[in-house]
């Protein structure tokens, strides 16, 4: 029998693998993203569709653990003195923007014919957005450390915090809440205090010494199991206190943020997060009570586009008066619009205190369930109509009228370090480069960078091009590098072109285009560092310099025979070895008008280059 049941959960958790990994890429690669790839996997094999499944609230509370495991390696991103410096975020738009919708969805419950308790409660529950969901999109598309990120991040932690006081609320407003003593309830207040006080001294006095101990025992497996008795130990703690085990990981993740052993903590705990939080989209899926919803689908159906619309709504309006942007305010409106996890224990505790029936659960619950399945397609539909950010070009010159012995096209690491040897024999060099940060960055250290694409025919001339003698292509993309070459040596015939190349294959292109001289642009950083480990096992200098020099020579020889076999132009190739096409000297070119390079400035610059590397 025991094996019977054994087989039995076997074939249960080989079926929550394999929806997920079925699905989760195909609606990755369809571009819906990899939350409604979970949500569709969980209605498949839930209850309400294959019926794999019978009891999705078991999965959604060993899921939640996704939940808790997420917000703490949030927490260790999340130092105390950064965390101090969102408090006008987390207490003020994050209390104005509860306060806001909170009303607003009430209204929308006592439009729909609910009693005002009803109402509230639906209204509570809804505002309490998902924060695994959201969390989730924001981590794909990279915004999480982004300043309209951080902003996201601190309304969800004081909508994390706010479950506390709405489950004390809910108490209060029960009809058996004359049954309960005021005593009881104010032991209830302290112990969650006396909890919170806990996790916080524990986390100040006792973690870091622990993990120290565990690091000089130098057992992996016991560090391991060390971090997720941290993350679980504080949801537990938080969960006894009568708190959101969310919030005390994230503090658990937060009295960590400091110490020496984050990273590692942050590796250990990260395989367990992906894959409970994967399962936890998988169980609100299955959550989906298809029956409910076919039954009451007018109310529930018109509750999720009333519901969604309205707190989207109030969203983009407390983030307008708040001073952000439209396409800002228009991309949180739309990534908050859904209700959350939290809204589940919300509903079941109303429903426990009778405060609502288990008919209006199940329809809330739904509601929710939908909001959160539809909040990644909506996300993807409403992006067209976001208006992409325009960078300021405040202080930055756009190439214009300009003239130089040499034209120098992308100033990143590879730009910086190249024009070193140019700007120390003091020839004019004008530079141009499409990131405008990095030019800022660059106007610091001295030099001049002019805004202006190497791909436009207009730019190139306006940059000075027909005059130059010589144009150093360093852009790092392949595709823009090719373009520049062949524009170079079609309508600039007379002026030496040098060009980055990716790899072998981009550096064969270069040749075809008519480039005079191509360096991929790892090779000689390659060669040297192999010729430094040479050295390193106690080959002599000498040799170990003969070995590369031997290495470049092969690689010479077999990039022309690929050059030949590709009948390319190879006599306008430059190979690595030889020289480039000398540039006429001294270079006499008109002198432009520009901040004087002094003997610091060169110094700091060349310094700066070299780190860069």
């Amino acid at each position: 029998m025991a094996a019977e049941t054994s087989g039995s959960e076997l074939v249960n958790v080989v079926a929550l693998l394999g929806a997920a990994v079925v699905m989760v890429p195909i609606f990755r690669r369809i571009g819906l993203g990899s939350v409604l790839g979970y949500l569709a996997a969980g209605l498949l094999i839930g209850p309400f569709g294959l019926g794999w499944f019978s009891d999705p609230q078991a999965i959604l509370h060993v899921a939640e653990l996704g939940v808790v495991m997420f917000l703490f390696v949030i927490g260790l991103e999340m130092r105390p003195s950064h965390l101090w410096s969102l408090r006008q975020e987390i207490f003020g738009l994050g209390s104005l923007q509860i306060a806001v919708c909170t009303m607003a969805l009430t209204g929308v419950g006592l439009a729909f014919g609910f009693p005002l308790p009803v109402s509230f409660i639906g209204a509570a529950g809804f505002v309490l957005t998902s924060t695994a969901i959201v969390m989730q999109l924001l981590g794909e598309r990279g915004d999480i450390a982004l300043p309209n990120g951080q902003k996201i991040v601190s309304i969800l932690l004081f909508e994390d915090l706010l479950i506390v006081p709405l489950l004390a609320l809910v108490a209060f407003i029960s009809p058996d809440m004359r049954e309960q003593a005021a005593d009881s309830r104010w032991l209830s207040v302290g112990i969650g205090v006396a909890a919170l006080a806990g996790l916080i001294a524990a986390g100040i006095w006792l973690l870091n010494p622990l993990f120290r101990i565990l690091a000089a025992a130098k057992a992996r497996e016991v560090m391991t199991a060390a971090a997720l008795l941290v993350v679980l130990g504080a949801a537990l703690l938080m969960q006894v206190g009568g708190l959101s085990m969310a919030m005390g990981a994230f503090l658990a993740g937060v009295l960590l943020s400091e110490s020496t052993f984050r990273h590692q903590l942050e590796a250990d705990i990260e395989p367990f997060r992906g894959i409970l939080l994967g399962l936890f989209f998988l169980a609100v899926g299955m959550s989906l009570d298809l029956a409910v919803v076919a039954r009451n689908w007018p109310l529930i159906v018109s509750g999720v586009l009333a519901m969604m619309l309205v707190k989207a709504l109030c969203i983009y309006v407390v983030a307008r008066v708040m001073r952000s942007s439209h396409a800002e305010a228009l991309d949180r409106a739309v990534l908050m619009a859904q209700g959350g996890e939290f809204a589940f224990v919300l509903f079941a505790a109303a429903s426990a205190a009778h405060v609502i029936d288990a008919t209006v659960n199940a329809n809330l619950t739904a509601i929710v369930v939908l909001s959160m399945a539809l909040t990644p397609l909506f996300v993807i539909l409403i992006r067209p109509l976001i208006p992409k950010k325009v960078e300021s070009m405040d202080g930055i010159d756009v190439a214009e009228n300009l003239s130089g012995t040499v034209l120098v096209i992308g100033f990143g690491r590879f730009g910086q370090v190249m024009s070193q040897c140019l700007l120390a024999r003091g020839c004019e060099v004008t530079i141009i480069d499409t990131d405008v940060e990095m030019i800022r960055s660059a106007a610091d250290f001295g030099f001049i960078v002019y805004y202006g694409d190497g791909t436009r025919l207009d730019v190139l001339r306006a940059s000075g091009a027909p005059t130059a003698r010589a144009i150093a292509v360093c852009v790092d993309n392949k595709e823009s590098a090719s373009l520049i070459c062949e524009l170079v040596r079609e309508e600039f015939p007379h002026a030496s072109v040098l060009v980055r190349a990716y790899d072998r294959e981009h550096a064969a292109k270069l040749v075809a285009a008519g480039a005079d001289f191509q360096i991929r642009e790892t090779f000689e950083s390659a060669l040297r560092f192999g010729e430094a480990a040479l050295r390193a096992l106690g080959v002599e200098a000498e040799e170990a310099a003969e070995t590369a020099a031997e290495v470049r020579r092969r690689d010479a020889e077999r990039f022309e025979l690929e050059v030949a076999a590709g009948d390319v132009r190879a006599g306008r190739s430059m190979m690595l070895g030889n020289a480039p096409r000398p540039v006429p000297t001294p270079f006499t070119a008109p002198r432009r008008e520009a901040r004087p390079l002094t003997a610091e400035t060169a110094a700091v610059t060349r310094e700066t280059a070299e780190e860069a590397q």
